[in-house]
Parts: C-alpha cells; structure tokens; sequence
C-alpha cells in the first residue's frame, strides 16, 4: 500500500478541492511526531482546518483548538486513545474492532480483496488490512487512478470500486468511531474526525449521484 504523507504541509491559503483530503485525513492522524504535533498546533493549520469545516458546511460551531500543553501530553492521549487499552483501545482505528458478530480475519480478507483490484498489497508486519490510514491510502490511490484513467469505463469503474468500499467498508464504522471520540472529548482529535467523516460522507453522495 501506499504510506501516508510525511511531509505535506496545509498552505496558508488551502484550495481543499484541490488537495486529496483522503491523504491529508491520514496524514495529520497519523502516529505522533513533533512535526505533526507543530502542524496541529500552528495558527494556520487551525483557519485552514476552519475554512474547511465550512466548505463541508460541518454540523455546529467550529470547536475550540485548544491542544496539548506538550508532545509527551500528546503522544500519551494519541497512544492512550487510539493504540493501547484492556481489552482494546476506546476508540480502535481498525475496522474489525468495531464489528465483533463478524470474524477479524473475514473483514480483513474482504479490504483486501478491494486492494488487489488495483494490485497493492498489504505487509501484515506494518499495518492491519482494516486500518483507518489503509484504507485512507487505498481510496486515494483509486481516487487518482479514476482522475489519470483516459477511458470513460474505466473511470466508472474506479467511481464504483471508490463507492463501493465507502459503503461497505470505511463508512460501515468510521461514523460510530466518531461519536466514542465525541464523547471522550479530548483535545483536537475530535474536530478533525468530524470532518472527516463529514469528507467521506459528502463523497459518497457524489458518487451515487455519479459525480467522480
């Protein structure tokens, strides 16, 4: 699979149509680092993250930012939140986890039948098939495939393969991993998952409506 972002920084003067927000999303959730810990706390990642809470037209009021008084305060909520927990994490970022009347193995097998579709692969010893940024970075790759495609057919198709794992798969529990974190509300990690969900959400719908 592709690996999110490293480096891509939010420009002070964001064109979000022309910025693939699947890989924005997995890049600035991704595992703590002090450069993402700076990008999150900047003033103009908090108005271009503003700006595009208003273009999705998110629901209420754009939240206070107020973040972390430290990256060891942020790396601790990061891990504490998303990585580690008994018997699991409060919020897992791995689709199986939020589905237990359905084996693991089975919702893994299914994500990654969708990637060979486009011959990526997995390495089970980097990351879950299900995970969050997995399946971020594959609906990115077939987002780019569907725009670079010279074929009328093959960009339907790509819309269709994009539409299909939205439902069956990243919208079939990012939405409830959101509302557990509404509910813990801890700092930041909130006011980037709505608009995520919001992203994919609104993709969706332009899908359906034959809009690639």
């Amino acid at each position: 699979m592709p690996t999110a972002l490293q480096s891509e920084a939010v420009p002070a003067q964001t064109s979000w149509e022309q910025l693939d927000l699947y890989r924005f999303f997995a890049h600035v959730l991704g595992s703590p680092s002090r450069e993402r810990y700076a990008l999150l706390h900047s003033r103009e990642f908090a108005a271009s993250l503003r700006q595009l809470w208003q273009e999705l037209q998110c629901e209420g009021e754009f939240p206070d930012l107020a973040g972390f008084r430290s990256f060891a305060q942020y790396e601790a909520a990061y891990i504490a939140l998303f990585d580690v927990g008994a018997p699991e994490p409060p919020v897992p970022l791995v689709e199986s986890a939020h589905h237990k009347a359905i084996p693991a193995q089975q919702i893994a097998l299914e994500n990654v039948l969708f990637y060979e579709v486009l011959g990526l692969h997995v390495n089970p010893a980097r990351s879950f098939a299900d995970h969050l940024f997995t399946q971020l970075e594959f609906l990115s790759a077939v987002r780019y495939a569907g725009d670079q495609a010279p074929a009328t057919e093959s960009r339907a198709n790509l819309a269709r393969l994009e539409r299909d794992f939205l439902q069956r798969h990243l919208l079939n529990w990012l939405p409830a991993a959101e509302a557990k974190l509404r509910r813990l509300d801890p700092p930041i990690f909130p006011a980037l998952f709505r608009p995520l969900v919001v992203f994919v959400q609104n993709r969706l719908g332009q899908l359906s409506a034959g809009v690639s």
